[in-house]
């Protein structure tokens, strides 16, 4: 029997070593490696020759000494992140996989990948993450990288390769315009402009196919993360999800055809979010919806926000009172949820959008949310004013048990609750039933404005009871505040019409259904278990979900925004589950899955990560992970593995508007 490990010893020591690495990390991966696990049946008895070898499809695996030198050029010290491109036989990987803390590698050819893939598995490599695709365009959404190392020559490196590397990191790589022989040249970036290059040694490598590369011709071949062959029950969950979705390496490029066609007719659909703070989500969820607007007829769209501050959006994208440049809505905590650059980009478009359209036509933009005491009683007040000023000054003094405690609506509730201060419920109803009595005389006035009046008087005696029950728990407010919502979205949807079709952004803890999750345990609903039971197959719900990267959020309720790292996903949980897939993003539609054995996994319940406006990661297990399962929660999930934080714009509170209760989501 061979003694591979001592043919590994003397190769490191006389191919190696005797010419001139120096890096102990480098001599350390070449003594580990089995190069032999590399190289097709038949050739292993060559693992240590001085030379390159043979593989599959007419490709090469690199000299060993060549591995190593090409390795010790980067400088790594140990923990980087580093990209290669052309994976071979992934033996060089594997060398940078025991140094590196993540090694990305990228191969043209798909059995490579694939053979590859499968031999990372074998080994336990599992911070080697294999994508088949072109690698002259690097894989940036894991970018920057300490260091890039290319297997394969080209005429000139890579634009794309160089806008990846950090600044201070350095990039090896073949370059000539003779593609029989190259020059290996080391580039280390300066600065976001600056390069400094140098040449290393003359070299003879396979030619870099790809849009960057010896061959620019586009491929319309979407890159997509090869699996290995599987060994365990979560290779094959792996496998299955890589093989079940549609990936997407952009939002920009991300395909949303087979989404729509899926939601079919569907008459509301529910769009989620994992966090209040996440750019991609808030942009994905955008683009979602100006697609069901443009291609579907949707009627409205109603989000997790407060009905007036939302109705000063309404207003302004259906060109009624407030002038383009008027943005006074959502000036509570948390500011940056809906008062950020990603929604005003959707707001300018839907106001561009409904202006070739009659008034009668366009989209609306309403809220559901019951917090805001305040808003609503001056919004009604307003209204009443207007239309039927003697109603207005009843209203006025009926509310006036309510006015005391609106710097303090909690303290109400407190109060209600020992008896030192009466109930407003009953002056509360008497003014909703007032509107509802009028409804035909105001709807002659202004039909419009009038759903203003009844939906802000339903608001404070929602919210009236809202704030009195939250010191009974948690479950019960929770309850009202969806069942609220709920109600909201019937109303709008009798106010609309027959055939309307609504729109519903809010976070995934309520658009998901509930009842798939552990908040059914404790007794709790939301809207999205409410619109289920309601609309049957007529109603279509998307999750997101992230592995890492930045959330805006705030450690306390009230206090600042904050832009946090997100902590990586926990074993065991959904978000674990899909970065292990190795996809940059993906779309898996949940409701018709054809594959029995990953309907049969994603039935069973995992951890499920949510992220409010608060985001404690020193306690996340607790604070943020439930039990939930996915193929009875949503109808279709959004994967993006990297995020970023919303962008809020710089804009001052208002001043005297209470505080909510503290939800964390």
């Amino acid at each position: 029997m061979t003694d591979f490990s001592g043919l590994r010893e003397n190769m490191v020591a006389n191919q190696i070593e005797a010419r001139g690495v120096r890096s102990e990390k480098v001599l350390s991966a070449m003594r580990k490696v089995p190069r032999e696990r590399f190289l097709p049946e038949g050739l292993a008895e060559f693992a240590y020759e001085d030379s390159p070898l043979p593989i599959e499809a007419g490709q090469t695996i690199s000299q060993p000494y060549i591995v190593a030198f090409m390795t010790e050029a980067l400088a790594l010290h140990g923990g980087e992140k580093v990209l290669e491109i052309g994976t071979g036989s992934g033996y060089a990987a594997a060398i940078l996989g025991e140094i590196a803390g993540e090694v990305y590698t990228i191969e043209f050819i798909e059995d490579l990948a694939k053979s590859a893939a499968s031999i990372f598995a074998d080994l336990g490599y599992d911070n080697v993450h294999m994508m088949h695709g072109d690698g002259t365009l690097g894989w940036p959404e894991h970018a920057p990288y300490d260091g890039i190392v290319a297997a394969a020559a080209g005429p000139e490196v890579p634009a794309s390769l160089k806008q990846q590397l950090k600044i201070g990191g350095r990039l090896a790589m073949p370059v000539g315009r003779d593609k029989d022989f190259q020059e290996l040249v080391r580039v280390t970036r300066i600065s976001e402009a600056e390069y400094e290059s140098e040449d290393l040694a003359d070299v003879r490598f396979v030619p870099l196919v790809g849009a960057e590369g010896w061959y620019s011709e586009p491929t319309t071949a979407k890159a997509k993360r090869i699996q290995p062959s599987p060994a365990d029950p979560e290779e094959q969950l792996r496998s299955d999800v890589a093989n079940a979705c549609e990936p997407f390496n952009s939002l920009e490029t991300a395909d949303l055809g087979p989404l729509l066609e899926r939601i079919g007719n569907s008459q509301v659909v529910l769009i989620g979010e994992a966090t209040h703070g996440t750019s991609e989500f808030y942009k994905l969820r955008s683009r979602i919806t100006s697609e069901l607007i443009a291609r579907k007829g949707f009627r409205f769209v109603a989000i997790e926000a407060d009905w007036p501050d939302a109705a000063r959006i309404d207003h302004y994208v259906r060109h009624f009172e407030f002038p383009p440049s008027e943005w006074t809505a959502f000036s509570r905590f948390p500011t940056w949820m809906w008062r950020n650059e990603e929604v005003r980009e959707f707001v300018d478009w839907l106001r561009i959008d409904n202006a070739g359209t009659p008034p009668d036509f366009r989209v609306a933009f309403h809220g559901l949310d019951l917090y805001s005491m305040y808003s609503s009683i001056r919004s009604i007040l307003n209204y009443l004013e207007e239309v039927d000023p003697a109603t207005a000054d009843i209203a006025r003094a009926r509310y006036g048990c309510l006015t005391p405690w609106q710097t303090d609506p909690a303290t109400y509730g407190r109060a209600a609750l020992i008896g030192s201060y009466r109930s407003c419920e009953a002056e509360v109803l008497q003014v909703l039933l007032e509107v509802s009595r009028k409804h035909r005389e105001y709807a002659e006035h202004d039909g419009e404005r009038f759903l203003d009046a009844v939906q802000n008087a339903r608001l404070v005696a929602n919210a009236e009871r809202y704030y009195r029950v939250m010191y009974y728990g948690s479950r019960e407010s929770w309850n009202l505040r969806d069942s609220y919502m709920f109600e909201t979205l019937k109303r709008l949807q009798d106010f609309y019409g027959p055939d309307n079709k609504a729109i519903i952004w809010a976070h995934n803890s309520h658009v998901g259904d509930a009842a798939a999750t552990e908040m059914s345990t404790r007794g709790e609903t939301n809207i999205g278990n409410l619109c289920r039971e309601e609309f049957r197959d007529s109603v279509y719900s998307i999750g997101f979900g992230t592995d890492n990267g930045t959330v805006a959020a705030a450690s306390d309720w009230d206090g600042p925004m904050e832009v946090k790292d997100i902590v990586r996903a926990r074993a065991g949980s959904y978000e674990k589950l899909f970065h292990d897939v190795g996809l940059p993003g993906f779309l898996l539609g949940l409701r018709h899955l054809s594959s029995s054995s990953l309907r049969t996994a994603l039935s069973k319940p995992r951890l499920e990560r949510a992220i409010g406006v608060l985001y404690r990661p020193e306690t996340e297990l607790a604070s943020h992970y439930f039990r939930a399962v996915l193929l009875k929660q949503f109808d279709e999930y959004i994967w993006i593995d990297t995020t970023q934080a919303v962008h809020p714009f710089e804009t001052a509170e208002l001043a005297g508007f209470p505080d909510t209760y503290p939800f964390g989501l």
